[in-house]
């Protein structure tokens, strides 16, 4: 369920293109709306959200689908330990790449 109304084109921009902006921003003294003029963004506030979202550590777009290995029925049948400790393992590090400031030493 979106609010695009039909026929409404989303722009969708890639993740480089976002980093790249949110990097102009953050690195630079020019407002929001200077950015996203020079880059050919359609609204400032788009940036806006990226930044925040680069800040707390969040994916960009979820709509995009990051894929998530994970969803689904978990696999609860592993072949052996090690398989199990992979698998775990592998999954701790998904969870630290999407949720970086989730882990405080």
């Amino acid at each position: 369920f979106s609010m695009a109304k039909k026929g409404q084109q989303f722009q969708s921009y890639s993740e480089e293109f976002k980093l790249k902006a949110v990097m102009k921003y953050v690195n630079g003294n020019q407002s929001y709306r200077v950015v996203a003029e020079e880059l050919g963004i359609r609204h400032c506030t788009q940036l806006k959200v990226w930044v925040k979202k680069w800040k707390s550590g969040e994916p960009f777009d979820v709509r995009s689908g990051v894929i998530n290995p994970f969803k689904g029925r978990p696999r609860t049948k592993f072949k052996s330990v090690e398989e199990e400790r992979d698998y775990l393992k592998a999954q701790v590090e998904y969870l630290k790449k999407q949720y970086p400031n989730l882990i405080k030493e």
